[in-house]
């Protein structure tokens, strides 16, 4: 897989809130975000499975 840069614009104080965080969890800020963002597209993907799952049920 060939890796994209993805350049943000934050405040100070999110960027220090974001370096906490990691630093806790022996990551970098890099891994620590494109962590959050894989798990909250896999909620949403994971959410999309269950409301589809229902409504075949409920057609059925």
């Amino acid at each position: 897989m060939t890796s994209k840069v993805l350049s943000l614009r934050m405040d100070g104080e999110l960027l220090d809130r974001l370096h906490e965080h990691a630093a806790r969890r022996r990551m970098t800020v890099q891994d620590y975000v494109i962590r959050a963002l894989r798990r909250d597209d896999f909620d949403e993907r994971f959410k999309t499975a269950v409301e589809e799952t229902e409504r075949f049920h409920r057609l059925s």
